[in-house]
């Protein structure tokens, strides 16, 4: 493409645009209306004014009090004439003339006793306009790249839209009066009007949702046509264990528990989330499961997404197994691990496969091609593993049950996803329908409220002094900062601002350290560990980061730019602290005076669980707002939206459809679903 140089070009790529078809499905994000064209005499003060006129008089001068070059421009219609000042564009007198007819569209303020306008968007008339006199695509942007080069971008590869085929069945998009996808993809960036943005914008929604709702009913009908080897539910070893343990389990516990215990009694692999609260007990209620898959001989896997995390969980699991003689194993990376005494890696390796260990915590070293099980019955993973058919298939060709001729067909193992995000009732069944949910509610009774405050700014130094008085008797603090600069996806340059505002100004005297998504896995696990060892008062990380280990002597989390989180992500960071007998608290810091974030951050405050929260940013906020990406195991989609409740039933019932016809009817929509892979997180 010409105009697309090696500068250009590497920032695009920073979008994940690096084709032509990049660039087309590259969607706007919103639209600026400026499609009504104003006569100048009319004008008010507005955000978003759109006049055609001509340049009368345009020429440069230097402001000395702001210190800036400014261009200023006299422009007329019929009506009248107005005012217009760029700031720091000294170049515009040579591409606007005087006796130039153009479009202006952008700010009309008061220039003391005038209107004027303020930073305007120009662009010369007699053409079709793209930036001006109509509805006008936002995109999300980063680094230096501006909204005007990346409309004449799409502009200039709009024909090669006629190459792109559509792949939905015409059947469907009659049935549905959808539009076909050419004039779709148009619209989407240079919509006519609304009416055909709203007809553009369902289309591109109702192919995404689609596409997933596809896969999601390949992906149960792949795992329901493979049986799995049923778990028998060992009731007086479980009492006895249940009772060995040093608390009483939460009523909510006790149901999760006994749910996953009966899908494991059935020949068809179970496939159940576990939701809870971050502290509420799920690793517990899991290795119930596990427990009785050893018991019945088979094996039973935990993986867990850090090493430090499989660490943990790992001696957790060890301590509630006591006294029982179930054969235990660590394998991460750098740690194994046998029945509590560190061992080689080969032997590791040997007593997996002979069936020697029946618990096995680990990593995603689990899946490397050296580690085969004797016979895997359960697989417990992590919210943050994309683990889907393939992943469980892969395990299962490690188990040499997978291939034991005394049995007719091949089993797969049976699932359990963990998750601490909440999602919403009406989320879940609107997206996964049948999808079988447990829930964990309860708090154990043991754990302190952690108490949840609302700083302001002129109240900072004394959360400083009270953060000071915590380390002082032992505690440590997290800080979380928000992604301020959308080119700094991995929160480099936020962490480190708020890290050297910490270390020179703020606690000079204090061992503080930080962490952001630039540094590599090993390095990230280095800094946590040091921070559970005490060898730091204070860790600064981004949101980014997921900082899911339990550090028990933490009791402070400090968030920093709290409107920029979705309530159930500020949630989830409140969640790492509040993990011991200490009292823990949450400050919350936001600079922003506007009533409605104030409003929703004391929601924060007065809510009473997580399933609370998220249900208020889904009705106020919308998906894409409540969950961080990293963690949420919900589909990212470009345009649909997780309330568009009714595109995603209309979504749902054309896969079904497709589905019961059979898949081969539909050639160019196979290829499409071979191109798209699998990346769906059923669980």
């Amino acid at each position: 493409m010409t105009r697309v140089g090696k500068t250009t070009a590497g920032k695009l790529k920073k979008l994940g645009i690096e084709t032509v078809k990049d660039l087309i499905f590259y969607y706007p994000f919103r639209w600026q209306d400026f499609s009504v064209v104003s006569e100048i005499a009319k004008l008010e003060a507005t955000d978003a004014a759109t006049i055609k006129g001509k340049i009368q008089l345009i020429n440069n001068r230097r402001s000395f009090a702001k210190r800036k070059n400014l261009t200023e421009a006299l422009i007329a219609d019929q009506s009248g004439s107005i005012k217009v000042i760029w700031f720091n564009q000294p170049y515009l007198i040579k591409v606007l003339q005087p006796g130039d007819e153009v479009y202006l569209s952008g700010k009309v303020d008061f220039d003391r006793y005038n209107l004027q306008f303020v930073n305007p968007v120009y662009e010369k008339a007699g053409g079709e306009t793209i930036h001006t006199a109509r509805l006008v695509p936002i995109y999300s942007l980063t680094g230096n790249l501006t909204q005007k080069q990346i409309r004449f971008l799409i502009s200039v590869v709009l024909p090669a839209i006629d190459l792109i085929d559509d792949w939905l069945p015409p059947a469907i998009s009659k049935k549905l009066n959808l539009p076909d996808q050419k004039f779709a993809l148009r619209q989407i960036h240079f919509p006519q009007n609304q009416k055909t943005l709203a007809e553009a914008s369902r289309r591109l929604k109702f192919e995404e949702l689609f596409l997933f709702q596809l896969r999601i009913f390949l992906s149960k009908q792949e795992i329901s046509a493979t049986p799995a080897e049923p778990v028998k539910f060992h009731e007086e070893e479980t009492k006895k264990f249940v009772d060995s343990l040093p608390f009483k389990l939460t009523n909510d516990q006790r149901r999760a528990a006994w749910q996953i215990i009966s899908d494991l009694g059935q020949s068809r692999p179970m496939n159940r989330l576990l939701e809870g609260e971050v502290g509420s007990g799920k690793t517990l209620v899991a290795l119930l499961a596990m427990f009785n898959a050893a018991l019945d001989g088979k094996q039973a896997v935990l993986m867990a997404p850090t090493e430090i995390l499989a660490g943990q969980h790992y001696n957790n699991i060890c301590r509630f197994l006591g006294k029982t003689k179930i054969k235990t194993a660590l394998l991460t990376r750098s740690q194994q691990i046998l029945n509590q005494k560190k061992a080689g890696k080969i032997e590791v390796f040997k007593k997996i496969k002979s069936g020697g260990v029946k618990i096995i915590i680990g990593t995603h070293a689990l899946i490397q091609q050296d580690v085969k099980f004797a016979d895997l019955g359960l697989v417990v993973i992590d919210e943050q593993h994309r683990f889907g058919v393939r992943q469980r298939q892969l395990l299962k060709q490690k188990s040499d049950s997978g291939s034991d001729r005394s049995r007719p067909v091949a089993t797969l193992p049976h699932l359990l996803s963990m998750t601490a995000t909440p999602i919403p009732r009406s989320l879940a069944l609107s997206l996964y329908g049948d999808l079988d949910i447990s829930v964990i509610y309860e708090l154990p009774e043991e754990r302190k409220k952690i108490i949840t405050k609302i700083v302001e700014p002129r109240n900072r130094p004394a959360a400083y002094d009270f953060v000071r008085g915590e380390i002082k008797d032992g505690r440590q603090t997290f800080v979380i900062c928000p992604l301020i600069d959308l080119s700094d996806k991995l929160g480099v340059k936020a962490v480190t601002a708020e890290y050297e505002k910490l270390k020179d100004q703020v606690f000079p005297d204090l061992k503080i350290a930080m962490l952001h998504g630039k540094l590599k896995a090993a390095a990230k696990e280095e800094i946590m560990a040091d921070f559970l060892a005490k060898k730091y008062d204070i860790l600064v990380a981004t949101s980014v980061v997921e900082v899911g280990v339990d550090v028990a002597n933490a009791s402070v989390m400090l968030i920093e730019g709290a409107e920029r989180f979705g309530l159930s992500q500020l949630h989830q960071f409140r969640g790492r602290v509040g993990r011991s007998i200490f009292q823990s608290y949450c400050l919350v810091f936001t600079d922003s005076q506007s009533e409605k974030i104030s409003r929703r951050l004391g929601v924060l405050v007065s809510a009473k669980d997580g399933f609370e929260l998220a249900e208020y940013d889904l009705k106020f906020r919308g998906p894409g707002e409540i969950y961080g990406t990293s963690q949420s195991g919900f589909p990212e989609f470009k345009i649909a939206r997780l309330t568009d409740y009714q595109i995603i039933a209309e979504a749902k019932e054309a896969a079904q459809a497709v589905i019961s016809e059979g898949l081969d009817k539909y050639p160019v929509l196979k290829q499409k679903m071979d191109q798209a892979g699998e990346n769906i997180h059923l669980e």
